[in-house]
């Protein structure tokens, strides 16, 4: 199975599918394959998220990274894990679900927006720090918090990201991104999402 760096250095691109429904994720899941993506995340607060987490693994678990998003305690990790999933992303930095996280076998890249934030959930065992909100961590953040933190720190920002600012956080040292409403919103036609996630990929190239 893929774990973290292998599936970031395949694609840089992480596809927050808030708002997905079980019955969605076959068409959405094999075009974001299809483009290259290999990190798909289902926030919690999405129609009955377990369900399209455990569809989803089952599907593409042997080539992406399939985890939840938006979580919110050490009981939504277990769950998590128990569909399958093997990546938790939170909003927040809560520092006891990140060690749970880890505790049980799974990859986790907390929310964090200050230095001290970052060194804390990295102390803990973050594998990526995702930067939240982007709108107010600009490339020029970015920039800063690069050359304080190990060289070895996954950042990723989430919010705002699309086609046209892409560049900027690259430049900036980010090395990923999670990429929402810009690529999916509930019930987007999967031509469309594909239509999206080849703009998002060749904006990796600017």
């Amino acid at each position: 199975m893929i774990d973290v760096s292998t599936a970031i250095r395949a694609c840089p691109l992480i596809a927050i599918l808030r708002g997905i429904t079980p019955d969605e994720t076959d068409a959405i899941g094999d075009v974001l394959i299809e483009t290259g993506f290999r990190v798909i995340e289902v926030p919690l607060n999405s129609p009955d998220p377990f369900a399209s987490i455990e569809r989803m693994v089952n599907r593409y678990g042997h080539y992406a990274l399939i985890g939840a998003g938006t979580v919110m305690s050490t009981g939504d990790v277990d769950r998590v894990k128990a569909a399958g999933g093997r990546l938790i992303v939170m909003p927040h930095s809560d520092l006891d679900i990140v060690r749970h996280a880890k505790s049980v076998g799974l990859s986790v890249a907390p929310g964090v927006a200050t230095p001290t934030e970052a060194f804390a959930a990295l102390a803990a065992g973050a594998d990526a720090l995702k930067l939240f909100p982007a709108e107010m961590i600009t490339p020029s953040v970015v920039k800063s918090l690069r050359a304080v933190l190990p060289a070895s720190a996954r950042l990723v920002p989430v919010g705002g990201i699309t086609a046209s600012n892409i560049p900027a956080y690259r430049a900036a040292g980010a090395n990923a991104f999670g990429i929402g409403s810009t690529l999916y919103s509930p019930r987007k036609p999967a031509l469309a999402v594909k239509g999206s996630a080849l703009e998002l990929i060749a904006a990796l190239a600017g």
